[in-house]
């Protein structure tokens, strides 16, 4: 049996918006084991993106437990938050969050200042090796603006991965990309999950969610369903099979 990355039991949400309470979230109990990949999709309403946050320490439960890499979440105050998410947790988002100005290498650079513990020893080999990973190590020195959005989302990636965390949480991380580029992302993504990173995307696009190895749907705020998928699809094995015409 692995070991568990992170678990929630009986979480609930609600916002408060004057007169009115929003329960985001109804009592969701999720675990993922260490080197899974997990894909949570559901439609606009649905609670992912609430639950995203929660897991991503960017907000706490209303009521239940959270429980990251063995840490319970729930006392932690908010200087032990920032240093949870950034020793424990890479975070790939849709819009890519790259500073313009910023070379590649010191966009991936970036987290590794707020490392206050100094876990990482020689940062900027870690970049380098970051960026490397992800079939970037002859971009080192591009900008955003000189680079593809596949590329753009790939530098997002290396900079999830350079503090080592426990697990990446990507948010509609393909949202912004074509439907090659989309494959190369997933991909790289089945890649880094062969070689034991433990992932978690949320997504509202079934096409997507097919290419991790379980599924999670999510509808009004509670889990719908949760199980494995079977067969996940290759996204090389597709991308490899795209017409010519899509590759150009």
């Amino acid at each position: 049996m692995s070991a568990e990355t992170l678990s929630i039991r009986d979480v609930t949400k609600v916002f408060d918006l004057g007169d009115i309470q929003v329960h985001a979230l109804r009592g969701v109990s999720l675990s993922v084991q260490q080197g899974e990949f997990v894909a949570v999709m559901g439609s606009s309403g649905s609670g992912k993106s609430t639950l995203m946050n929660i897991l991503g320490c960017l907000d706490l439960p209303t009521s239940g437990g959270y429980q990251l890499d063995g840490m319970p979440v729930g006392n932690l105050g908010r200087n032990q938050l920032a240093d949870l998410r950034n020793e424990k947790i890479g975070f790939v988002f849709q819009g890519y969050n790259l500073l313009p100005r910023t070379s590649a290498l010191e966009n991936v650079e970036l987290p590794l200042l707020y490392d206050r513990r100094q876990r990482i020893r020689q940062p900027h080999e870690s970049a380098i090796a970051a960026l490397t990973r992800v079939g970037l190590g002859d971009r080192l020195h591009h900008h955003p603006n000189q680079l593809s959005g596949g590329q753009q989302q790939r530098v997002a990636i290396a900079r999830a991965l350079v503090n080592r965390p426990a697990i990446v949480l990507a948010d509609e991380p393909t949202g912004n990309l074509d439907s090659h580029t989309t494959l190369e992302v997933l991909a790289l993504f089945q890649q880094l999950n062969r070689e034991g990173m433990t992932l978690l995307l949320v997504t509202h696009e079934a096409d997507v969610a097919r290419y991790a190895g379980r599924l999670v749907e999510m509808r009004d705020g509670r889990i719908r369903r949760d199980e494995a998928i079977p067969k996940p699809r290759h996204a090389a094995a597709d991308l490899a099979a795209l017409p010519v015409e899509e590759l150009s």
